[in-house]
């Protein structure tokens, strides 16, 4: 009788035991589980915003030529596609006109005017000239400096090089590159085409 009742008292003993590993694995699994699942749950990282980034890029032109704000008052033209030069987006125009603002909180004096001419007319050997009408408009507001810019659209990103140029001769006094996940939003700001 009594070794029927120790031998019963063991069984449970071990049955306890089993259970209570039995349990601890199981938690160990669920917590693996557990931080298996937040890592691929793990928000993902915000893209870039056009604002920021070409408040960035304003700021690194200035950076990397500190003299640049002498050349004020400076004048914007809309950044155009680098594939057709007298066509341009809702991209452009608001590219040009967030970059001049954000090089006027740099230190740059910018005068407003929105310039309807082309900037590059010598598309053919690449070279940088300025218009007859920009020219004008550069004597007429007394600028020294000109805001231009072009953008490119590729699979993932729509890549953006903004530069300042010496309103005399288009000598190149700053620039600054960024590229822009093509996303929807890209996309729509793309899609708004037409003249300037």
């Amino acid at each position: 009788m009594l070794m029927t009742l120790l031998t019963t008292c063991r069984a449970r003993s071990i049955s306890h035991a089993a259970r209570g590993m039995a349990m601890s694995i199981a938690l160990l699994f669920l917590a693996g589980c557990s931080a298996l699942g937040n890592a691929n749950n793990r928000p993902a990282e915000p893209e870039p915003d056009l604002s920021a980034l070409v408040h960035a890029a304003a700021e690194q032109m200035v950076a990397s030529n500190p003299e640049l704000t002498r050349y004020s008052p400076m004048i914007a033209a809309t950044f155009v596609s680098i594939d057709n030069l007298s066509q341009s987006s809702t991209l452009g125009r608001i590219s040009s006109e967030i970059m001049a603002s954000a090089l006027a909180r740099q230190g740059m004096q910018v005068r407003e005017v929105k310039m309807r001419d082309s900037m590059f007319i010598e598309e053919s050997v690449g070279e940088l000239i300025l218009s007859r009408q920009v020219q004008r408009l550069t004597a007429q507001h007394n600028a020294r400096s000109i805001l231009m810019g072009t953008y490119a659209q590729g699979q993932d990103y729509v890549y953006v090089s903004a530069r300042v140029v010496r309103a005399g001769d288009a000598m190149v006094l700053g620039s600054a590159d960024f590229r822009l996940p093509l996303n929807n939003n890209t996309r729509s700001l793309l899609e708004g085409q037409g003249g300037w």
